[in-house]
């Protein structure tokens, strides 16, 4: 079998994490690749397995996701509508209020929320807004809840700060292969990202870090992102599988669309490799059916965005994931696991 070299970023073990189980194997491009093409059947029954030793395959950790600061981002992102590059119709938005915030997470933890994301649409934060991120960071733990914030880029002096508030996890995705990144982002490179996630690691902050598929990478492509989250050393805690959602105005706004066993195909290849993970269901949800995404839990999807909204973007509501959930016989892990 011929296989692909792969640019593997590693982190400082003596400063991370515990590594998850299984974090040691090392995947090759190729070997992913072949993954990717075995038969639905047998490819989801070793996802399921896999699964099954690792956590209460009736289980999933439910998060909503909070803009704090919406539009005027400096990066050219071709899915992204909050660029200021394109012209995706999102307005500019100061950052909320801390009183605000907070107001959204204790709603989210009453609806059944175990986890609440922040995310601000920034290159990178300035001191002052870094520290306004923080207060919130702390704010909202002090109701109970896990945290998550994704601001871009992070200097050493900010991911101290984050690390001093008690942030649980950090939002940075790689979201796609190396080789297809310029294709999508040409205002940072690859290794900025990396950069960042590796700063992350050493601070003892839980690493979530995902991509998107449908934007018009190959198989070959699709299996070089999951090597590179596979082989961070060790992976992220969190794999965030988004499928894009095509937005009017962006580059990608007329994209074909991704056949959607190919995404059930990625999710299960993602459980296989990262079998420590929780493995979400992120971005794109509002397009699939009950029947797809049933197929992700059953390949190995643990967690997903639960409310109306991801940044700027919609999300099933609140009620319709409830009844999914019943039908599936499904529950948040925060309540009887």
């Amino acid at each position: 079998m011929q296989t692909q070299t792969v640019t593997i970023f590693r982190t400082r073990k003596q400063t991370a994490p515990a590594n998850p189980p299984g974090a040691a194997r090392r995947w090759s491009v190729g070997e992913i690749a072949e993954l990717l093409k075995l038969p639905f059947a047998d490819l989801l029954y070793r996802a399921q397995q896999i699964h099954r030793e690792h956590f209460d395959p009736n289980a999933v950790q439910l998060s909503t996701l909070l803009s704090v600061k919406s539009g005027g981002c400096s990066e050219d992102c071709g899915f992204c509508p909050q660029s200021a590059f394109h012209s995706a119709g999102v307005e500019n938005q100061a950052m909320l209020r801390l009183e605000t915030v907070v107001q959204a997470a204790r709603a989210a933890q009453q609806e059944g929320a175990g986890r609440f994301c922040m995310g601000a649409a920034w290159r990178e934060p300035s001191d002052a807004e870094l520290a306004s991120v923080a207060e919130m960071v702390r704010s909202v733990r002090d109701l109970g809840m896990e945290t998550c914030v994704t601001l871009g880029m992070l200097r050493e002096e900010h991911v101290a700060q984050l690390r001093a508030a008690g942030l649980d996890y950090y939002n940075h995705n790689l979201d796609t292969a190396p080789e297809f990144y310029g294709e999508i982002i040409t205002t940072r490179d690859y290794q900025d990202r990396l950069d960042t996630l590796e700063r992350v690691r050493r601070a003892g902050i839980n690493i979530c870090s995902g991509g998107i598929v449908g934007m018009g990478e190959t198989l070959e492509q699709r299996a070089g992102l999951i090597a590179q989250l596979a082989n961070l050393d060790p992976y992220p805690e969190s794999v965030p599988i988004n499928n894009l959602v095509k937005v009017e105005g962006t580059p990608l706004g007329d994209a074909p669309d991704l056949d959607p066993l190919d995404f059930v195909r990625t999710i299960a290849v993602a459980r296989i490799t990262m079998p420590g993970a929780r493995v979400r269901l992120s971005a794109g949800r509002q397009q699939m059916s009950d029947t797809v995404q049933a197929l992700c839990f059953l390949a190995g999807a643990n967690s997903m965005f639960y409310g109306e909204r991801l940044l700027t973007t919609g999300n099933p509501d609140v009620e319709h994931d409830r009844a999914l959930l019943d039908k599936l016989g499904m529950y948040p892990f925060t309540e009887k696991t």
